[in-house]
């Protein structure tokens, strides 16, 4: 019969997911892990078979945890989609509630320190990427739709403007740029929407 074990798999998965935030993939060993685990090598291996692979459910729980609250804070129901746009965006360069700045998102720091030589990381990182895209999309069309964006707006060109906007502020949050700029920033990548458009009466 196998041994219980004397631990919570997902909690374990929770804190390798802040390590790897806060240091990168490269930058924490095996020895880092088992040490904020608390697990020996030999648990850490036959729960998670290797660091690679832990390293993916972290980027897993990480994807699927932010994508839930950046789905609640895009809801435009009842309210303007560039308030929707510009509190979202605020959002994602806020200090944590932990009130430990400067981590940027996981997803872009990952993909800025591993670029496409992992396939595996890759996928994950193109695929929340495109998440973020569809949502902008969605966003934009539901302007466009009740008439607070304008007909002629080039929604592709826009998503990927704001896009852009969105990975260029993630990685000045993490650089510990002044917060005041990067609302400047999202400001002017706002306008860039044009005026409202003008509903028949």
């Amino acid at each position: 019969m196998a041994r219980p074990r004397q631990f919570d798999e997902l909690d374990a998965v929770v804190r390798a997911t802040d390590l790897f935030w806060r240091r990168g993939y490269n930058a924490t060993s095996v020895r880092d892990l088992g040490a904020e685990l608390a697990l020996t090598p030999s648990s850490l291996y036959r729960t998670f078979t290797d660091k690679h692979t832990l390293f993916l459910r972290a980027l897993d729980h990480y994807r699927a945890t932010e994508s839930a609250e950046a789905e609640r804070l895009l809801d435009a129901t009842g309210r303007p989609v560039r308030e929707v746009l510009r509190d979202w965006l605020l959002w994602l360069v806020s200090c944590p509630s932990d009130g430990e700045p400067g981590r940027g998102c996981f997803v872009v720091n990952t993909a800025t320190e591993l670029g496409t030589g992992d396939a595996d990381v890759r996928e994950r990182t193109e695929a929340a990427f495109e998440v973020t895209r569809r949502a902008l999309r969605s966003l934009l069309d539901e302007g466009r739709r009740t008439g607070e964006l304008s007909g002629d707006l080039d929604i592709d060109a826009a998503v990927e403007l704001l896009f852009t906007t969105v990975l260029g502020l993630r990685v000045r949050e993490r650089a510990g740029h002044d917060p005041a700029r990067l609302a400047a920033a999202i400001d002017a990548a706002i306008r860039s929407l044009g005026p409202d458009a003008v509903r028949p009466s």
